[in-house]
């Protein structure tokens, strides 16, 4: 088992782990997401390897903000269905907090829908009650 920054062959691996978090999510989608974020030397991606496959994906960036100090947040973790419960998740969350220690960010910031179980044995409170909201553009 290996965790590792994303590389172009992961993509079809990962967009499948991804799905778990939208169906809708292609290689092509996920290739096109992924170029708007290159060179952004505040967003990273790891990926869990096990014997070539990737069962796991955390993407994290850096948030800079007016009103708190700067944090990282975890925009997405997804573990292969098949795979959930083998300690994989807490490595990948492991990875991306010790990323933001090493950058000195005070603190880890996530959203959560069905999660918040898991996210709680790793030693996260909830923060605030908060409304997501969108509005759609298109």
């Amino acid at each position: 088992m290996t965790i590792r920054p994303l590389a172009a062959a992961d993509i079809p691996g990962a967009a499948a782990v991804l799905t778990a978090l939208d169906k809708t999510l292609t290689p092509s989608i996920l290739s096109e997401r992924l170029a708007k974020l290159a060179g952004n030397a505040d967003h990273r991606i790891w990926v869990f390897e096990e014997r070539g496959t990737v069962v796991g994906v955390v993407h994290a960036f850096v948030r800079p903000a007016l009103e708190k100090p700067c944090e990282l947040v975890v925009q997405s973790l997804a573990v292969d269905s098949t795979r959930r419960s083998q300690g994989i998740g807490r490595a990948l969350m492991a990875e991306a907090e010790q990323w933001a220690l090493s950058r000195g960010l005070p603190s880890v910031a996530l959203h959560t829908r069905n999660a918040a179980p898991f996210y709680r044995k790793l030693g996260y409170g909830e923060s605030a009650a908060l409304a997501r909201m969108r509005k759609i553009l298109t």
